[in-house]
């Protein structure tokens, strides 16, 4: 799954502790897996149910994906948009928007 990333997400990411990165980084690879499933499927599709992909309220367009649910607790936002390449391909990604606690819901 191709993706982008904000600058507030990069800085989220800045201020992980190394496992903690690690342990996005494990489900991020999963939920990328998951994405590319998602656009192939033509039939209901169930997200990885451990991922706790579920929209983001008062955000339209905004999901949220848990990646820790033991201390400390580890959510990311994201959302779908269309990449495209120099020759003009448009492709589905997602773009990242924050990452970390519950305190990113201020502003997802």
């Amino acid at each position: 799954m191709r993706f982008e990333r904000t600058e507030i997400f990069k800085a989220d990411y800045k201020r992980l502790s190394v496992a903690e990165q690690e342990t996005f980084r494990k489900a991020a690879r999963e939920f990328s897996a998951a994405c590319d499933d998602f656009i192939r499927r033509t039939d209901p599709f169930q997200w990885p149910g451990h991922l706790r992909i579920k929209p983001v309220t008062n955000a339209p367009g905004v999901f949220e994906l848990t990646w820790s649910f033991s201390g400390p607790d580890g959510r990311a936002t994201w959302e779908w948009v269309s990449i495209t390449d120099d020759q003009g391909n448009g492709y589905p990604a997602i773009r990242w928007r924050r990452l970390g606690s519950h305190r990113i819901f201020r502003n997802p």
